[in-house]
């Protein structure tokens, strides 16, 4: 029997046309562009600012580019995940309004919350679907609208996120491209070094917690930077190990964008000259669930059929990852 895996066939993305440079922001809080540049690698980065547009609005743009790109109707898709950390609402699902929006009549839908991570979780989660043989075409979207959740007067924080959305479609495949293996981790961060305090149901929405500023991101940079190096760069040696994979026979490194130092460290661990690493920090800043996917957007017409390439991220929870996969895309 021919071994089917799930393979990304087509990508799709979406950015807001408003640029917050890193000049913005000087005027702003206590900072400036080199120190920004310096220490994140970050230049601007987009910002979605129609109150009335929220993260599902991004997504579904992102979706409908993918299936143009596939030629592939919305109503023959099966299965709808998005990972985000900026849901439109606590529910109904961010991915059941997308699901509405494009047309998705025959789809179920569900989101997935990894922070960070939650890409390449989300795209294990959408190859399972694909390998049990009962479902062939999954969009897997990674979307986050993180100004809505940035404090602007925090120059901890508010340097570093962008918005954004990036879509794929996992599809069949047996001529060997498609997802091979993955890894993942967790590991609970009692100590909150990287929360969104309020609005849940241990501090839920009040004059209290909005007075108290909870309903932003809150982190603590060195903890987070740390672990967030060590994190990346082990689980992409440690999957490039059990594939009995050298650096020569990976063709591009996919790494959350979260800071150009750790993606730096990780190719170091990998043995990769950065020739092979997808960078657009610079361009975007962390856009959390969907750096990877506009990655791939962006590099779409440098890849080749059948080319290795590893993504690896890290994120809130703590949660972090890697995913060996070939290329199968157009």
């Amino acid at each position: 029997m021919e071994q089917i895996r799930a393979t990304i066939t087509s990508v799709g993305h979406y950015l807001p046309e408003e640029r917050l440079t890193n000049y913005d922001l000087e005027k702003l809080v206590d900072t400036n562009d080199e120190w920004i540049r310096t220490r994140t690698g970050i230049k601007e980065r987009r910002i979605l600012k129609d109150p009335e547009k929220a993260t599902s609005y991004m997504a579904a743009n992102a979706a409908n580019e993918a299936l143009e790109y596939a030629g592939l109707k919305p109503e023959q898709v099966d299965v709808i995940i998005i990972a985000t950390v900026t849901p439109d609402y606590i529910f109904p699902s961010t991915a059941c309004l997308v699901q509405e929006a494009i047309g998705a009549t025959n789809a179920f839908a569900f989101d997935l919350s990894a922070a960070c991570s939650g890409f390449i979780y989300a795209l294990t989660t959408g190859a399972t679907f694909i390998e049990s043989g009962r479902h062939k075409n999954v969009l897997v979207i990674g979307a986050d609208k993180m100004s809505s959740i940035i404090d602007y007067t925090d120059r901890t924080t508010c340097i570093l996120f962008g918005d954004g959305a990036g879509a794929v479609l996992l599809q069949p495949s047996t001529d060997g491209t498609g997802i091979i293996d993955s890894i993942h981790y967790s590991e609970g961060d009692i100590n909150c070094d990287l929360v969104q305090k309020g609005g849940g149901s241990r501090h839920p929405a009040s004059q209290e917690t909005v007075a108290q500023r909870l309903h932003y991101i809150n982190q603590e940079g060195k903890a987070v930077f740390k672990k967030a190096t060590v994190g990346m760069a082990d689980v992409s040696a440690e999957i490039m190990e059990r594939n009995n994979l050298q650096a020569e026979d990976i063709a591009w490194l996919v790494p959350h964008q979260a800071n150009l130092r750790i993606i730096d460290a990780t190719a170091r661990r990998m043995g990769l000259g950065m020739d092979k690493v997808m960078i657009n920090i610079e361009r975007y800043g962390n856009t959390t669930g969907a750096t990877i996917p506009l990655c791939l957007y962006d590099w779409k017409d440098l890849m080749s059929n059948g080319e290795s390439i590893v993504l690896t991220a890290f994120g809130g929870g703590f949660t972090w990852g890697a995913v060996y996969l070939t290329w199968g895309g157009k």
